[in-house]
């Protein structure tokens, strides 16, 4: 019996799409990529030079420059447009550009027939997230973002250089927006099984002096420690697309931090945020809903509520009291509103 050949679209091939090409090909998560760009000459010197690679690797990645219209049988499409943000400190001044971006590009993506998963990566990826959900008209599950996979994995990896352990031994999330208002469910992080509180009580004569609040902040941070000098960050970003193109591809029911839409989990409606999930074949199979303290409930609600209010101000969801947004009017300014105003977090 043969056996169904796993395909997957790459829209955008800059740096984050490119890097999220060549991690793919070298894990081979599929059998055949696709790569679509605005220059349609770049994708296709992306494709050729990636090809190049096939010697070697341990397995044969079909990969091509294609278009809009080949996006009917993806199984997987992964969104890496956008710019990188004007001024390091927040990913919400790109909101308005890459609105702009995903309104030219869903459509014609769904007029080929895809009915697939959608993984986000463009920012701010949790409102983008949304945006594309609600332009495709697919499940809320068969829409997601990377969100939080890469802070979580960013936190994993400072706790792994101060207890020393290996990295994937720490188990815990950052929840929240992929921005400013993030935060460590520190009751939930643990050393080899251990809750780190536990950990630094412990062992007062090694981690006693641990500051937490200065360990969430360096994770916050470190995206822009990589940006500011170099200009942008794509390898760890396109390593985390191509681990959860893989997981969903191989219905792996793995467990990560994603941007999921929520409605109702978390007590949240109306909002895309990083939260843990298990991804599986169709996207988001479940939310997992982590018992969280009240310091933390808080700090999830404030992000939540920052993440809708960026949604309303762009139309991308419904004020209490108004009309329901044709998909067509997605970005559009409410009358009255404070739409395309610029925002900082």
């Amino acid at each position: 019996m043969g056996r169904k050949t796993r395909k997957v679209a790459i829209v955008g091939t800059g740096l984050v799409g490119s890097s999220c090409a060549y991690a793919m090909i070298n894990q081979a998560v599929c059998e055949e990529l696709m790569l679509i760009n605005r220059s349609p000459e770049n994708a296709l010197a992306q494709a050729l030079d990636l090809s190049h690679c096939m010697d070697f690797t341990n397995s044969r990645t079909k990969i091509y420059a294609g278009s809009y219209d080949q996006c009917g049988d993806m199984d997987v499409i992964i969104l890496a447009v956008g710019s990188n943000p004007k001024n390091p400190g927040s990913r919400l001044d790109a909101l308005d550009s890459s609105l702009e971006m995903v309104k030219g590009i869903i459509p014609p993506i769904m007029e080929s027939g895809f009915n697939g998963v959608f993984v986000v990566a463009t920012n701010p990826v949790d409102i983008v997230t949304y945006a594309v959900w609600r332009l495709s008209g697919l499940p809320r599950q068969h829409v997601l973002g990377t969100g939080t996979s890469i802070d979580s994995s960013r936190l994993k990896t400072i706790l792994s250089e101060i207890f020393p352990v290996e990295p994937r031994s720490v188990q815990g999330f950052v929840l929240g927006e992929h921005g400013e208002s993030q935060f460590v469910a520190w009751s939930h992080v643990t050393i080899g099984g251990k809750p780190i509180r536990q950990v630094i009580e412990q062992n007062q004569s090694r981690f006693g002096l641990l500051d937490l609040d200065d360990i969430a902040n360096r994770t916050r941070l470190a995206g822009w420690e990589i940006f500011k000098r170099k200009g942008s960050t794509h390898y760890g970003i396109g390593n985390a697309l191509a681990f959860i193109t893989r997981s969903v591809l191989n219905d792996d029911h793995r467990i990560m931090a994603v941007s999921a839409i929520l409605e109702g989990e978390y007590g949240q409606h109306r909002v895309c945020v990083g939260v843990p999930a298990i991804i599986s074949a169709n996207g988001v199979h479940e939310v997992v809903e982590l018992n969280l303290i009240a310091e933390e409930q808080q700090k999830f609600a404030q992000s939540c509520d920052l993440m809708r209010s960026f949604l309303e101000s762009a139309r991308l969801v419904e004020p209490e009291g108004t009309p329901v947004i044709h998909p067509a009017q997605l970005g559009q300014p409410i009358p009255g509103s404070t739409a395309n105003a610029e925002f900082s977090s």
